[in-house]
């Protein structure tokens, strides 16, 4: 318990470390009307708050559910600073912050995954599969998408590659053993937690494929506005995803 106070002090000390440098680094400085600035600011700053309700949570619930509310903390404290950073890029050359983004969506992407696999090992028997399928498709959603936006790749087929990951995922969380489980053995909570979870997936994720194809496919987009766009659907992709999984959490604890 000691230990995970001091844990949860050292990632605070970190994020407020950073944000002190943040607002007194004149480079980083934003600008008036700078909304795009100022997404990635709110964004980092929600994250951060999501980051320490996560842990605490983790300490008061704990039990079986804390490994779970562990990996949402984790998720949202690595989000956080990349968007401190993300945000320097954005103010400093006012382009987007691609490597950043992926480097983000690599750590955080698979943890999330990871997390059908956490919900439901938290009530019943899961087999490992679960968590090596989530975790392979997310990789070949991410890394083909990268190259392709890096220019390693031709973007089409990085497109494509990207798209049949995510279709992997898809099939796994609806139809797939995760689905199966989650049908069967899940409490209400775990059920109603895990739909909110791979509607997320569906709908929440669709903003990035949509994205990439109006940027490198369709002859561009403006990239303000689409790295405004893709900051709000962190909000719902890292700090709602987590929620969900908090709720199902408090639900299955509530009658202790």
């Amino acid at each position: 318990m000691k230990m995970f106070y001091k844990t949860i002090l050292f990632a605070l000390g970190l994020l407020a470390g950073h944000t002190v440098y943040a607002a007194s680094s004149g480079s980083m400085m934003l600008q008036s009307g700078d909304f795009v600035g100022y997404s990635f600011w709110l964004i980092s700053m929600a994250l951060a708050a999501a980051t320490v309700f996560f842990l605490m949570e983790s300490l008061r619930i704990g039990g079986k559910w804390a490994t779970s509310l562990t990996v949402s903390a984790l998720v949202t404290f690595i989000a956080a600073f990349h968007y401190f950073y993300m945000r320097e890029v954005w103010v400093t050359t006012g382009s987007t912050p691609t490597d950043f983004r992926y480097i983000d969506w690599l750590l955080t992407v698979p943890l999330l995954m990871i997390e059908f696999y956490l919900i439901l090992s938290a009530i019943t028997k899961v087999s490992g599969g679960v968590f090596w399928r989530l975790l392979i498709g997310t990789l070949v959603m991410l890394v083909p998408g990268y190259m392709g936006e890096a220019g390693y790749l031709n973007a089409t087929i990085g497109f494509v590659i990207g798209m049949v990951g995510w279709a992997y995922i898809l099939f796994e969380i609806f139809a797939g053993e995760a689905s199966r489980v989650a049908a069967s053995q899940a409490s209400a909570a775990v059920q109603k937690s895990y739909g909110l979870m791979k509607w997320t997936v569906t709908i929440g994720w669709a903003i990035y494929p949509i994205g990439y194809f109006l940027g490198y496919l369709a002859g561009g987009t403006d990239e303000g506005t689409l790295n405004i766009v893709y900051n709000l659907a962190d909000v719902l992709n890292k700090i709602a995803f987590g929620l969900f999984i908090w709720y199902a959490a408090n639900e299955d604890t509530s009658g202790r």
